[in-house]
């Protein structure tokens, strides 16, 4: 579905000036977080301004941003000559002391906007977001980096609020051609101080409460198991040493079977008495 900023463009794109609208933030679609501390996202002016005013490559859009104070809906981003205000987030103190120019960038005929049907294919996600989207203060390191040369969009002030303005200018002249309103004042998310987290465990289930008392407990009983494993195991070693002692004493110390009456006498033939009786027989035979 189309976001609502596109709608209301595409709306009043025969009826409507760009006079007469005002930036919006970007649609839940595209953006879910947002805003950020730091950063703002918001649908670009697609077909808003009068296309016979608007051409692709003869108009460039301006992005201004000002923080919000009470007479910041009636600030002026032109110069008395016409042209538009070139004023730096540095030299406006981050928009406190008037709108600094964060963003430029190109227009971009209606037809060749990429279809929002594929806006869940994860290849053409940047594509699309580059299409319809611009994030003000996206970048962390302009300010600090001394050879920087390009249009600085540092990170925005958190808990701030801030509005915002689309231009219209002329590449060949340099004046402004047309601009929507100022936005309604848009505030950075607030940073939540630790010690403003709610740990008290009455604001949480009961289900949440055995969960978490189990989950605490668990590392215990592993300990405690692998701690039991470990004195079965030398108490295992120990027993097995002291019958492999026992066994081989037993061994060392066993009589020798006696031969039975059946049994034939082999180790009788190297004693004396069987070697004289067998000279007796031999002289015998003799005489």
């Amino acid at each position: 579905m189309p976001p609502l900023w596109a709608l209301l463009a595409l709306g009043c794109l025969r009826g409507c000036s760009a006079v007469n609208l005002q930036p919006q933030l970007a649609s839940v679609t595209f953006a879910t977080n947002n805003p950020t501390l730091t950063t703002v996202a918001l649908e670009k002016p697609l077909c808003v301004f009068d296309s016979s005013a608007a051409l692709p490559g003869a108009h460039e859009v301006y992005l201004y941003v000002l923080a919000d104070s009470a007479s910041s809906r009636n600030a002026s981003v032109q110069a008395a000559s016409g042209r538009p205000l070139s004023s730096t987030f540095r030299q406006t103190d981050g928009g406190r002391t008037g709108p600094y120019k964060a963003l430029v960038f190109g227009l971009s005929p209606c037809g060749d906007l990429p279809s929002l049907d594929a806006v869940g294919d994860a290849s053409r996600a940047s594509e699309i977001l580059d299409a319809y989207l611009v994030r003000v203060g996206a970048n962390g390191t302009c300010l600090l980096d001394p050879n920087f040369q390009g249009l600085c969009n540092p990170p925005l002030s958190a808990a701030t609020a801030y509005r915002f303005k689309y231009v219209l200018v002329n590449v060949s002249t340099g004046l402004v051609q047309d601009e929507t309103l100022w936005s309604d004042p848009i505030c950075t998310s607030r940073l939540t101080p630790s010690s403003a987290i709610d740990t008290w465990p009455g604001r949480r289930s009961g289900g949440m409460i055995v969960i978490t008392s189990i989950l605490g407990s668990l590392p215990f009983f592993l300990l405690a198991g692998f701690a039991g494993a470990i004195i079965l195991s030398f108490v295992d070693t120990g027993s097995s040493d002291g019958e492999t002692t026992h066994d081989s004493q037993i061994t060392q110390e066993a009589v020798p079977k006696s031969l039975g009456a059946s049994e034939p006498a082999y180790t009788s033939v190297n004693r004396g008495p069987p070697l004289a009786r067998a000279e007796v027989f031999s002289s015998q035979l003799q005489d």
